[in-house]
C-alpha cells in the first residue's frame, strides 16, 4: 500500500532485531529508511534486503551513546532527504542482573546506550521536526518500562526512563506538530527475524515483526491522533 511513501524515517539499532524488523517493514511501506547501528556490515545487509524488494534505504554506522555521532545522523540524513519524517529509537542494550551484583561499569553501559542515547536521538530529532513543522518519534521502552522484577534493576531503570522522556517530550511537541510514543514490548524472539514463522512459533515469544507493525501503526495515524504507549507482551504472561 505504500502507506510511508515520499516519508523519510531513521531506525536506530537496524542491523538486527525489532530495528531491523521496523527498518524493513517501513521499507514494504515506502519509506526512505535510515538504517543505522554500530555493526555497520548488519546494516548493509539490512539495505540489501529493503532494496532486494524495490525499497530504498542507505546505512550510516552510529553508536547512539556518542552524542556526536548523533548529530551527525541526522545531519547526514537531512543533508540526503531533505527531512526528517519518523524516528525510531530502537537501540538498546540488556546487562545487569541482581542490583547487589551489578557492577558500576555494567550500570553506565546500560545507561549510555538505552537512556542517555535514546536523550540524544529525542533532542536531535526533535530540534530537526521542530524546523520543519512536525513529524513522529517513536521509542522503543519494555513491559519492564512501565513494570521491575528482581534481576531488571538496571535496564528497567533505563526503560523507565525512556517512558518519561516520552510523555515529557510528547508534551513539548504537541504545539510543533511532533508526535511522540512508546512501544513497550516483553519476551520478544529478537534474534529470528530472519527465521520462518514456524520457528518464531515455536520460541513462544513475540514475533519481532508484529513489534514492526505496532511501529507502523504509529507512524500511519491520522493527523489529529496520538498513542503514547502500547504495551504488547507474552499470551499469558505474569505480571
Amino acid at each position: 500500500m505504500h502507506r510511508l511513501k515520499k516519508k523519510v524515517a531513521i531506525v536506530t539499532g537496524s542491523s538486527s532485531g525489532i530495528g531491523k524488523a521496523i527498518a524493513l517493514r517501513f521499507g514494504a511501506e515506502g519509506a526512505k529508511v535510515v538504517v543505522t547501528a554500530r555493526r555497520m556490515a548488519l546494516c548493509e545487509q539490512t539495505v540489501a534486503q529493503i532494496t532486494k524488494d524495490g525499497g530504498e534505504a542507505w546505512a550510516i554506522q552510529t553508536d547512539v551513546a556518542n552524542e556526536r555521532q548523533v548529530e551527525r545522523l541526522i545531519e547526514e540524513t537531512v543533508k540526503r532527504y531533505g527531512r526528517l519524517d519518523i524516528l525510531v529509537n530502537n537501540a538498546g542494550v540488556i546487562a545487569g542482573g541482581r542490583l547487589a551484583e551489578t557492577t558500576t561499569k555494567a550500570f553506565d553501559e546500560v545507561m549510555n546506550v538505552n537512556l542517555r542515547g535514546t536523550f540524544f536521538c529525542c533532542r536531535a530529532g526533535f530540534k530537526q521536526m521542530k524546523k520543519q513543522g512536525g513529524g513522529i518519534i517513536i521509542n522503543m521502552s519494555s513491559v519492564a518500562g512501565v513494570q521491575a522484577w528482581a534481576g531488571t534493576g538496571t535496564y528497567s531503570a533505563s526503560k523507565h526512563g525512556i517512558m518519561a522522556l516520552t510523555k515529557s517530550l510528547a508534551d513539548e511537541g504537541r504545539q510543533h506538530h511532533i508526535k511522540v510514543s512508546a512501544i513497550c514490548p516483553g519476551g520478544v524472539a529478537d534474534g529470528l527475524v530472519d527465521a520462518s514463522p514456524e520457528e518464531i512459533l515455536r520460541s513462544e515469544m513475540i514475533d519481532p515483526f508484529g513489534v514492526a507493525e505496532t511501529a507502523l501503526y504509529l507512524a500511519t495515524l491520522g493527523k489529529y491522533s496520538v498513542v503514547h504507549q502500547v504495551v504488547i507482551d507474552r499470551l499469558g504472561a505474569d505480571w
